[in-house]
């Protein structure tokens, strides 16, 4: 009898066959990568089994140092070369992150394209390099997971992004060697994971509890806070209205609290790079703390004190409440009363927080959902969004209506704007409408493409600049120019104008300020394939000199503990020999693979020293107790 596999439709029946993607989460505080197994979204987890990677990178001279969380044990040592927090910085120019204020304790210096470069010891870097830092290791972790290369990867980004932030995203992934399958709002990205979750709770009905809801995600995260308004329908994903803040998050309830911190030691503004990362590593860990304590006790720079919950809140009400308003707005433009919110979704890690729930509840009548983890539910529902458009699953049961989230027009004479194509409108979206000239004999016009809400041109957002030449000489008001805007499914835009008599025509694909020239790309990536080898060397090297470093540096440790009640004084100098031979070696090789084998021969060599170490602690500990008390134990 033959045997027959079977398959969902729009799957390969050759389980070899089956191409590799993700979804990518690259966040402000941490960051995620999930794929999809066995028909459920999971996150991918580190070789130590942590499943957040910190948003952050240490540079030493020579280049990158690591990422992650020993990127990260460097805050407070080396704030300079510690970059955290750089999505807040994506896509913007120098002028933005004045607005910014102390907030960051980098040293920046323009650059020539208007994109900020920041100064650390390899040099000046740019936050897309370290957005790309951070994509790159998070890719390498789904890779090591599938054991091959990436296919794809869905990479999500706040609904409230403009057209300079998303580009700015996409040219780190570009660096990072990751094909991007899409850009992805992130509230939309939670309410794939939360509209198939209950799906499948369901029992595979396709629509929530039998009917249409509308649901409410109120994304607040590191740095950003989105607010989207959807309607899930029969699997129908439609975004009514989105709103938010690209530059407000749970850090800004770390800097109010450092900002009291402050104040209550006696300090004034002008705090050093290191005395402003003591205060936020305390505001964190106090905020973090004040999620299941009433109050808790500080001590920093040499000043003691208490922090209650309800003083917490006083700090960062203000900031809930700036959210608030911009829920309101949503629920306006989206035509939604609050009475009408079916669910309101809490995503992001800041939601946390109690008040923040409490503050949501309040304004929409209903207590929140959390069932998902509100840290992983986004680069969940980016993983089941992937899994479609790699091709692993039919999108037949799945439509995705995103919307763009500001207008995007063009400047007419007076220095005004005329919108072509209005905030939340759906996308990917085509418009066009046609213009005239303002001259006798004019042959050219100048299209001025820009972004934002306010009716000058000088209020909103410059996005591209270019020229349609060849305009047949007319009367003014005789010629017709069709300007036509297209954006694609990852709110990118290309604008075309064209001269309807003559056809004459003139495009351009908007690569906004603050984001890297397509020369910039090239030769940086042209740099990372032909230092491919020299890199991956050095980066080995690199690892085993810190490993030595901490072998020596541990070894050392015990000797002076231990050393003359374990060790007769031949053994010590044995041991004291084989690290001086190590630290010389370290010093001296260019050859990891010289030093890998230098640091296991010392492994090896203080072995008996280490299970004297563990009988000798295993000794005190039980020492006075009874048989029976350690049965009992």
């Amino acid at each position: 009898m033959a045997l027959l596999q079977i398959s969902e439709p729009g799957q390969s029946p050759q389980p070899h066959q089956r191409r590799h993607a993700v979804g990518i989460d690259l966040g402000t505080t941490n960051s995620l990568v999930a794929t999809v197994r066995s028909g459920m979204a999971e996150v991918l987890a580190d070789e130590q089994g942590r499943d957040l990677l910190p948003s952050v990178v240490h540079y030493v001279a020579e280049g990158v140092s690591c990422v992650g969380y020993e990127a990260a044990e460097h805050n407070v040592a080396d704030p300079l070369n510690t970059l955290a927090s750089v999505k807040r910085l994506m896509g913007r120019g120098v002028a933005d992150i004045k607005t910014f204020g102390s907030q960051l304790p980098y040293e920046f210096a323009d650059d020539k394209g208007g994109m900020p470069k920041i100064k650390t010891a390899a040099g000046l870097v740019s936050p897309i390099q370290v957005s790309t830092e951070i994509l790159r290791k998070l890719a390498g972790r789904a890779e090591i997971a599938f054991d091959s290369e990436l296919d794809g990867a869905v990479i999500t980004v706040p609904a409230y992004f403009d057209e300079a932030q998303r580009q700015a995203t996409k040219d780190a992934a570009t660096l990072a060697g990751i094909k991007v399958l899409r850009l992805l709002n992130e509230p939309t990205a939670a309410a794939i994971a939360y509209g198939l979750d209950e799906a499948q709770k369901d029992g595979g009905a396709k629509e929530t509890k039998g009917q249409d809801r509308t649901v409410a995600i109120y994304d607040l995260g590191g740095g950003t806070f989105d607010i989207s308004i959807l309607r899930l329908s029969k699997g129908v994903f439609e975004v009514l209205a989105t709103g938010g803040d690209s530059a407000l998050g749970g850090d800004d309830f770390d800097h109010a609290i450092a900002d009291w911190l402050r104040q209550q030691i006696g300090m004034d503004d002008d705090l050093n790079p290191i005395e402003q990362r003591i205060l936020l590593e305390t505001a964190k860990s106090a905020k973090e703390e004040l999620t299941d304590s009433a109050e808790v006790a500080l001590e920093v720079l040499d000043w003691q004190g208490i922090l209650t919950r309800e003083l917490m809140h006083s700090l960062i009400d203000g900031l809930i409440a700036k959210t608030m308003r911009a829920c309101k707005k949503s629920l306006r433009d989206a035509g939604v009363a609050q009475d009408q919110i079916d669910d309101v979704i809490l995503v992001g890690g800041s939601t946390r927080t109690p008040r923040v729930g409490e503050k949501v509840a309040e304004l929409f009548g209903t207590q929140p959902l959390c069932s998902l983890d509100p840290d992983q539910v986004v680069a969940m529902g980016a993983a089941l969004q992937a899994e479609v458009l790699v091709g692993n699953k039919s999108g037949d049961d799945m439509l995705l209506l995103d919307v763009i989230p500001l207008s995007l027009g063009i400047e007419t004479m007076g220095g005004l704007i005329e919108k072509i194509i209005h905030r939340n409108t759906t996308i990917p979206v085509a418009k066009a409408q046609e213009f005239t000239t303002f001259k006798d004999g004019q042959t050219a016009m100048a299209i001025h493409v820009l972004q934002g809400e306010r009716e000058l041109a000088s209020d909103c957002r410059s996005l591209a600049r270019f020229e349609l030449r060849g305009i047949p000489p007319m009367v003014a008001g005789a010629a017709k120019i069709r300007v036509s805007y297209q954006v694609d499914a990852d709110g990118l835009l290309s604008v075309t104008a064209r001269e309807l008599t003559s056809n004459v025509e003139s495009r351009i694909e908007v690569k906004p300020s603050y984001g890297l020239g397509e020369e910039e790309i090239t030769n940086m990536l042209q740099d990372s394939f032909s230092h491919a080898r020299d890199d991956m060397q050095a980066r080995a090297l690199r690892e085993q000199q810190v490993e030595a470093d901490r072998m020596i540096e541990d070894l050392l440790a015990a000797i002076y503990k231990d050393g003359e009640a374990l060790l007769d004084a031949e053994e010590r100098q044995c041991l004291k020999v084989a690290i001086q031979e190590l630290r010389e070696l370290r010093e001296s090789t260019t050859e990891h693979r010289l030093l890998a084998r230098q640091i296991e021969s010392v492994a090896k060599a203080s072995e008996e020293f280490a299970a004297r170490r563990m009988d000798a602690s295993i000794k005190t500990a039980l020492a006075g107790q009874t048989l029976d008390e350690i049965e009992k134990g």
